[in-house]
């Protein structure tokens, strides 16, 4: 990783070309933990977006599963007998 043209450490810019072979170094590895870190927030975001998928998920699983459970709990109304046909009552 080759270093920008200016370095910013905390709020004060300094010429990338001016600084000794130790601050290069040492600016180098910021460089490269910083980027680590933009790997990890992504990766975190990643995760964190299917753990949302998988609790909607196990919310609408728990919610229909209230469901089925009460419609098979719930009595069925009983059917009105059936009203005997004119016609066989005729005979």
């Amino acid at each position: 990783m080759s270093l920008p043209q200016y370095i910013t450490i905390n709020g004060t810019s300094y010429a990338a070309d001016k600084l000794s072979e130790t601050a290069k170094i040492q600016a180098a590895n910021v460089q490269v933990v910083d980027a680590e870190l933009a790997r990890l927030q992504q990766q975190i975001a990643i995760a964190q977006t299917a753990r949302n998928a998988y609790v909607s998920a196990l919310i609408e699983s728990v919610k229909g599963a209230k469901s089925e459970a009460a419609a098979a709990e719930a009595p069925k109304k009983p059917r009105a007998p059936r009203k005997p046909k004119a016609a066989a009552a005729a005979k």
